[in-house]
């Protein structure tokens, strides 16, 4: 008799995009990643975590260890903090031990594995095994960039020189910290960054690539400007901060498992993590929503400040149904969610700073769908989705420049390029709470509650929409859609974050 299965919750998935092309060989060998829950507390530090988590959840790991040897499955790593045991094997059996039909897709030129509808697991885990992530390999995010249609026309500003307009503070030496970057594909040359730091008059920063999950440092493809553009901007903005990236394959197993990685990172330990790869809360299944939101959640018990993007893709998110609908996963409640604004600077100082909406694309925000309103924005007057007419955690938190007219000048494959998007808001914040960190006895960790009781340290910005035809949100006085409760006055929010 079979052993008695459930479906994992969360685990439903729709037909992919892109035309089936076949069952992939069963004798093909991968690597699957089995997310545990834990009830417990994440203790405030990551050896701590460690510690106490390998003792809370030995039972757990020990029937997921019996499970996998009775199905032929081979247990690879086993990663208490971060909640992870990683299971290899065979498709064939990976197929029969969680229930599921694997077929390859082709779509947009790339192929892939694909699934639909639900996985099971046996009934002795229900409610302890969160999520099952790697047997599906369809693309999970894109990254935040956006190029000016013409070039030649776009104003540009170095990175430094984005951080002196908006007031961050100097600090005699950023060594202490590290910025913590999650990417999803590209790469980076060492002498791309030499060009961008010597443009900047600036040291060289220390960087290190962390490979994820088969990922690596691949320069050559379409993403370089992402990690290029994180990777100057984070550095340009907070001189002698390390900088370590962590690349990892654009998969749902992939973007799970970097920032699970980076988050207990005791070898590196990040006090801010920027992720500028994101996609609309839509195309996310629940169970690796859940598994990001829980390692979000251990980010701020660990003091951990995370940032991400709210997408390019205005109001609408690029999703073509008629709806608004926001990026996740800068609407998760522990992320800071980053949007963007067109500025112009006069004499080292802000002339104008408006919302970002030109050329087909503009700052992402809106009213969270899957997450309900936080503490933190009871008193920010967020209103409902103008799509669902529900309540939810607004996005985006913040702002800061985005318009790629208005851009970042930064160095890609030896040339200079203006780039923007609300990827490079998400990396100057964490660039920012980086400095604040050096300054500090201990991390400022999530800054929500604080940002929102101090609304007053930020540049309101109350010009401009992020309208999609006639979808979206327009600015307003106080917290908007459009870009949270403003940009940074980097001196007023020094003060305040000081004091707390």
């Amino acid at each position: 008799m079979a052993d008695a299965t459930v479906i994992l919750p969360g685990s439903d998935r729709t037909e992919p995009p892109g035309t089936s092309i076949g069952a992939p060989d069963p004798q093909t060998r991968i690597e699957v990643s089995l997310y545990v829950r834990d009830t417990g507390v994440c203790p405030a530090s990551r050896h701590e975590a460690h510690a106490a988590r390998a003792t809370r959840l030995k039972p757990v790991f020990q029937e997921v260890q019996a499970f996998a040897k009775a199905r032929g499955l081979t247990v690879e790593l086993e990663d208490p903090a971060r909640r992870l045991i990683k299971l290899s094997g065979e498709l064939g059996p990976l197929e029969r031990a969680f229930g599921t039909t694997l077929q390859h897709y082709e779509h947009l030129g790339q192929i892939f594995r694909g699934r639909r509808g639900t996985l099971s697991i046996p009934a002795n885990l229900a409610g302890k095994v969160e999520s099952v992530l790697g047997l599906d390999t369809r693309p999970a995010a894109t990254p935040k960039i956006v190029f000016p249609r013409t070039p030649s026309t776009a104003a540009s500003f170095k990175p430094n020189e984005i951080a002196t307009l908006y007031g961050f503070p100097i600090v005699p030496s950023g060594t202490r910290q590290c910025i913590g970057l999650i990417e999803l594909g590209g790469g980076y040359r060492d002498s791309d960054t030499a060009t961008a730091f010597a443009a900047m008059r600036l040291p060289v920063p220390a960087v290190i690539a962390v490979p994820v999950s088969g990922g690596a440092n691949t320069p050559g493809g379409d993403a370089d400007g992402e990690v290029a553009l994180d990777i100057q901007v984070a550095g340009g903005a907070a001189p002698g901060c390390r900088i370590a990236v962590y690349f990892a394959p654009n998969t749902d197993q992939g973007f799970v498992d970097a920032i699970t990685t980076a988050v207990h990172d005791q070898a590196n330990m990040p006090s801010a993590l920027s992720i500028s790869w994101g996609s609309a809360e839509s195309s996310w299944t629940g169970q690796a929503v859940a598994t990001m939101n829980a390692a979000l959640s251990d980010a701020a018990q660990l003091g951990v400040t995370v940032t991400a993007a709210s997408g390019d893709g205005l109001a609408t998110d690029g999703v073509s149904d008629g709806l608004a609908h926001v990026d996740f996963p800068a609407s998760s409640p522990f992320a800071l969610g980053c949007g963007g604004t067109r500025v112009t600077g006069r004499g080292g100082t802000i002339a104008t700073e408006t919302v970002w909406n030109s050329e087909g694309s503009g700052t992402g925000g809106g009213v969270s769908g899957l997450f309900p309103l936080p503490d933190y924005q009871k008193d920010a007057k967020v209103g409902v989705s103008v799509s669902t007419k529900e309540p939810g955690r607004g996005v985006p938190d913040v702002a800061a420049d985005a318009d790629p007219n208005t851009g970042y000048s930064v160095v890609i494959d030896g040339q200079t390029q203006s780039i923007g998007g609300t990827s490079a808001a998400a990396p100057l914040w964490a660039a920012f709470f980086a400095l604040l960190n050096e300054l500090r006895d201990k991390p400022v960790g999530q800054p929500h509650a604080t940002l929102y009781a101090n609304a007053a340290a930020l540049r309101d910005i109350t010009e401009g929409d992020n309208k999609s035809g006639s979808i979206g949100y327009t600015a307003r006085a106080g917290w908007d859609a459009c870009t949270g409760l403003g940009s940074p006055i980097g001196g007023a929010l020094t003060k305040v974050f000081a004091a707390s």
